[in-house]
């Protein structure tokens, strides 16, 4: 059955790829962006030639995501899937690093969900059903050194979509988190740098490790055996075909680093806390 679908961040990388393989499968799909008429109105034209909807959205601009969700609205009358997928990383030593960087950092990866969540949620439960998927990280579980600040973002929001998954258990919406792993997207080549340098420099040889991490991520994109940015799209498609009721709470892609044994055990003592707290109601 076709769904509506609104995406963020969509320009380019696995809002990009999911927006196309959606479209592909019949679904209406909305992939939002900033600058749609300027600075990416060459992807957004590669978008709407498979037949995608695009639409500008800002995550850090209530009034842009208000009007972009009421767009939608106006003209499919429902949303039934919103991929919270819009984010920056951020890659340094994690003191060099100004506040101005890190608010940045986090009003991208966790306000601006939270921005879209309200926005989106009042039309879900009126309709008594919904997906929401927001795509996190695998340093969302485990932790790279020198990645530690993006990593913050993404553990944040692994506890926000695990409480909007309880909350929303019972009025017919999902909430399910995706893991991906380090991919060849645009999001590690543009990721941030430290702006206070002179921090970078008091460490001395320690500060030179981002640079080679860096090069040997690069170094392994480029291989014959790069991992394929399509297995995220892949597999935001399969979740949005699973029926209701039937969805993992998190999927991981790529190399995991340790952070599927992370996830089992979670689940286990995570229910166990919902237990101790007599709201097994909000279990599946």
């Amino acid at each position: 059955m076709s769904k509506t679908i609104l995406i963020t961040g969509a320009s380019t990388g696995f809002g990009h790829l999911s927006a196309v393989r959606l479209a592909e499968q019949g679904h209406r799909v909305f992939a939002s962006m900033r600058s749609p008429t300027t600075k990416n109105s060459s992807h957004a034209k590669a978008l709407e030639s498979y037949g995608v909807n695009v639409i500008e959205l800002d995550v850090t601009c209530n009034q842009s995501i208000q009007a972009a969700v009421e767009l939608v609205l106006q003209k499919s009358g429902r949303l039934d899937v919103l991929v919270n997928n819009a984010g920056i990383a951020a890659a340094g030593v994690s003191e060099a690093f100004s506040d101005d960087q890190l608010k940045e950092l986090f009003d991208i990866n966790v306000f601006g969900v939270q921005r879209m969540m309200r926005s989106a949620l009042p039309a879900m439960r009126k309709q008594k059903s919904g997906l929401i998927i927001n795509v996190g990280s695998i340093l969302g579980r485990v932790t790279f050194p020198f990645f530690g600040l993006y990593g913050a973002s993404k553990f944040a929001l692994e506890a926000l979509t695990e409480s909007y998954r309880y909350e929303l258990s019972q009025l017919g919406v999902e909430c399910v988190l995706i893991q991906p792993s380090a991919f060849p997207t645009s999001m590690y080549s543009s990721a941030k740098q430290p702006n206070d340098m002179n921090r970078v420099a008091q460490y001395g040889e320690i500060g030179s490790i981002p640079e080679a991490m860096f090069a040997q991520f690069m170094a392994a994109f480029e291989s014959s055996g790069a991992p394929d940015p399509i297995d995220v799209a892949v597999g935001i498609r399969e979740l949005v075909a699973m029926p209701q009721g039937t969805r993992p709470d998190r999927v991981t892609i790529g190399a995991d680093y340790g952070s599927k044994s992370i996830n089992e055990f979670t689940a286990t003592v995570q229910r166990g806390v919902v237990e101790q707290l007599g709201l097994e109601l909000l279990c599946k």
